[in-house]
């Protein structure tokens, strides 16, 4: 398989975001609500809310925390 070199970024952010938030989703499902019947579904749309939130954030962040980075001396 080959992609061109200028998705490498959002691809990467992409599959981040749909890892991260399918693990802290799950995780603080299975803490606030436990597993039961209806644990599946619930989880499913929390993890569809969460990524919402996470991509656009993995997106935006690291070009402020480079910007940040460049102001701070790191010895």
């Amino acid at each position: 398989m080959t992609i061109n070199k200028k998705y490498e970024f959002i691809l990467f952010t992409l599959l981040m975001a749909l890892g991260m938030s399918c693990i802290i989703s799950f995780t603080m499902s299975v803490i606030n609500i436990g597993f039961h019947t209806m644990f599946i579904e619930k989880w499913l749309v929390t993890w569809r809310n969460s990524f919402a939130i996470a991509f656009p954030a993995a997106y935006l962040l690291p070009k402020g925390i480079r910007k940040l980075f460049k102001k701070i001396r790191f010895v």
